[in-house]
């Protein structure tokens, strides 16, 4: 019963796939979700096993998040992206649905009049329904005709009018694969700090430019962010994609220690609010098990024992080849840069 394909959820294609299948019988290639079903990291089921066997379900988890994967977290941004967030600043949520969801209201309500998010498409669907759910409004345009310096003069245009409260973007995005340039971070962070504000970075697909040798621990190239150069960022980290861990619904909010400690009219202090009045209220903390399964993959990754780049390289192989038949249908690439 969707009325319209091009303006579907990943949700409504997800249902219109399932039962097309059912009724033909025939598999579809799925390009909705980003699951291209690699099998789930052991490392983490294993360290959910163990927590588990310890009673650890028994207890309500910490809103806040455990200490061990807080300073994994913490570690783990160190390691790979070379920026210092404290593991305070680090926030486990319930997939990074729930760190969006958790941000654009935080944003949204803590200064009158900054009350839109402007995306830079293309980017995570979803997140555009959770404002329609949330009822605020957002802007948005698509990054292909503004590539490189000509990022700046449209940014201006959009955010001059002051009433922009936050700026999301996916690095790389699913399924057009634009992978934003440091320059061009370099631009958004400038101007967020000029604007004031709050970069939502959503690296999901996290180190998966696959054209560049990253993954290495504590050692360059490190993954490119917006987080060098502003203060007013948030940093959603998944273990969907990188440790196959989409069932267990586990992410990360790294916020600015900047950001976390800055006062707002509302609700004064961004972090614990963000924490205590938001997320809390939104999923009440994130299981426990799997904060611990969550937490020794990212410790095991900044050892070097888990490769996740190598272990997810399947998406750079499967991408070529759908690439390729394609091409070779009559299509054509239409973000080719």
């Amino acid at each position: 019963n969707v009325a319209d394909l091009s303006n579907a959820t990943i949700g409504e294609v997800l249902l219109v796939a399932q039962s097309l299948e059912k009724e033909t019988g025939i598999p579809f290639i799925r390009m909705d979700q980003g699951s291209p079903g690699l099998p789930v990291n052991r490392y983490g089921v294993e360290a959910e096993k163990a927590a588990l066997d310890r009673g650890v379900g028994s207890q309500y988890p910490a809103a806040a998040g455990i200490p061990e994967l807080k300073q994994a977290a913490s570690d783990f941004v160190k390691a790979f992206i070379n920026i210092d967030i404290t593991p305070r600043s680090c926030i486990p949520t319930t997939g990074s649905v729930a760190g969006s969801f958790a941000s654009f209201i935080a944003c949204a309500q803590r200064q009158e009049g900054k009350n839109k998010i402007l995306f830079i498409d293309p980017g995570f669907p979803i997140q555009k329904s959770q404002l329609r759910v949330l009822g605020i409004g957002w802007k948005e345009f698509d990054i292909y005709p503004y590539r490189g310096d000509k990022l700046r003069a449209k940014l201006e245009e959009e955010l001059c009018t002051g009433d922009v409260a936050a700026i999301v973007y996916s690095n790389p995005n699913n399924p057009a694969w634009v992978c934003l340039e440091e320059r061009e971070l370099k631009i958004i962070g400038e101007l967020a700090t000029k604007y004031d504000a709050i970069v939502t970075e959503d690296l999901a697909y996290f180190c998966m430019d696959y054209r560049r040798d990253l993954g290495h621990p504590y050692q360059p190239p490190y993954v490119p962010t917006v987080a060098r150069y502003t203060d007013n960022y948030i940093l959603l980290l998944s273990s969907s994609k990188i440790f196959s861990y989409a069932g267990q619904r586990i992410a990360l909010s790294c916020i600015s220690d900047k950001l976390y400690e800055r006062h707002f009219h509302n609700p004064g202090v961004f972090g614990p609010p963000f924490v205590a009045s938001i997320l809390y209220m939104i999923t009440s903390g994130c299981t426990a098990s799997t904060q611990y399964g969550y937490a020794e993959m990212l410790r095991l990754a900044c050892q070097g024992t888990i490769n996740f780049v190598e272990d997810t390289r399947e998406y750079e192989r499967r991408a070529a080849q759908m690439k390729q038949i394609f091409t070779d249908n009559g299509f054509h690439i239409v973000y080719d840069k």
